[in-house]
């Protein structure tokens, strides 16, 4: 089965806190975000791929068990860009390692070139990724590799060292273990997501990465605010799902809503005022018969939970009007559900936009 393209969506995950990986430097490297920086696939990913599978499914003739492999394979497969974007850092200070020996061999090098500064190749994170045991062995057995992008990191770090930032950092001279980790977290947040080139090369690799990769970034940076020095080689990764109900939920969902979809879209079309279905865009009733696999199938997710993050998705996905009108379908149609006592799930606040 084909993958349909679907829109593009650079996730910002808003939230008012601020994370600092500073620890008190005075080259105040700060890391001021509004994103949460979650330590496993969030449920919203998994939505999202859901909604991505059943586009697909329905615009093609292919089995569901076939929808099943590829939604399977289009999480797993977000899952190696966390690994993937950790190892970037690596190959970055390694990019740098190979220009300073380069520089050596020059018929007339400098003093600076014959003895360069090595603070951040030797930087003790990077050092920590390069010799991380979970991390290399993952990227070994999906066969994860810059290799054939070796111009990425050239022009990462290239970005990097025009910074002040770095220069603040290589010029300081006291060794620390948290500086090192502040830089790379700079690096991820300021210098990685705002290369071109970074962005050209996810993109030509996997149409799987392109739409979350701030989001496994954001993954990235919890993982390296997590490290100690202590921990060496043996630092933990993230795991992919925070526990066995998340494992099984993305295929759950999309199973539920292919077998409701003729119920699901009868609801939706007695419950769109002077729409007729085949007006309405085929996402919004995706969004929309989704979410009411989600509302009946799935009895301990809060209504509020369902109802904010498919009118989320539909603010980055479908048109600027899809979530006020998924959003009033959506509140007639669980209205006469609960009425009825079809559903039955805790009151509470649903929006009102």
């Amino acid at each position: 089965m084909g993958t349909a393209k679907m829109p593009c969506l650079f996730f910002y995950i808003k939230s008012s806190n601020k994370i600092f990986l500073s620890h008190g430097l005075s080259l105040s490297l700060q890391l001021e975000t509004n994103k949460t920086f979650y330590t496993m696939i969030s449920r919203r990913i998994l939505r999202i791929k859901v909604l991505q599978t059943i586009y697909s499914y329905y615009q093609g003739e292919g089995e569901l068990i076939n929808a099943q492999k590829e939604l399977a394979a289009s999480i797993d497969r977000s899952y190696d860009l966390y690994f993937y974007v950790l190892q970037l850092c690596v190959e970055v200070a390694d990019y740098c390692d190979r220009q300073q020996e380069a520089a050596k061999l020059k018929y007339m090098a400098t003093l600076t070139e014959l003895n360069p500064n090595k603070k951040f190749v030797n930087n003790k994170l990077i050092t920590q990724l390069r010799e991380n045991e979970a991390l290399q062995t993952y990227l070994t057995a999906r066969s994860l590799s810059w290799a054939q992008y070796q111009h990425v990191p050239k022009s990462v770090f290239n970005d990097l060292a025009l910074t002040d930032e770095y220069k603040a950092y290589m010029a300081d001279k006291e060794e620390s273990y948290a500086k090192d980790k502040a830089i790379v977290a700079f690096m991820l947040e300021h210098v990685i997501l705002e290369n071109n080139d970074f962005f050209d090369a996810i993109e030509s690799q996997s149409v799987y990465w392109i739409d979350t990769v701030e989001f496994f970034v954001g993954m990235a940076l919890r993982t390296i605010d997590r490290y100690k020095a202590s921990h060496g080689a043996n630092a933990k990764v993230l795991p992919k799902y925070k526990n066995d109900e998340d494992a099984q939920f993305a295929d759950q969902l999309l199973l539920k809503a292919v077998a409701g979809c003729d119920k699901y879209r009868e609801m939706i079309s007695e419950n769109a005022e002077n729409w007729d279905l085949e007006r309405i865009a085929l996402l919004d009733i995706l969004l929309i018969q989704v979410a009411l696999a989600e509302v009946e199938q799935f009895p301990n997710i809060p209504l509020r939970v369902t109802f904010n993050e498919y009118i989320e998705i539909a603010k980055n996905y479908s048109t600027e009007k899809s979530p006020l009108f998924i959003n009033g379908v959506l509140d007639k149609i669980v209205q006469k559900l609960r009425e009825s006592g079809d559903i039955i799930k805790p009151t509470d606040a649903l929006p009102t936009e």
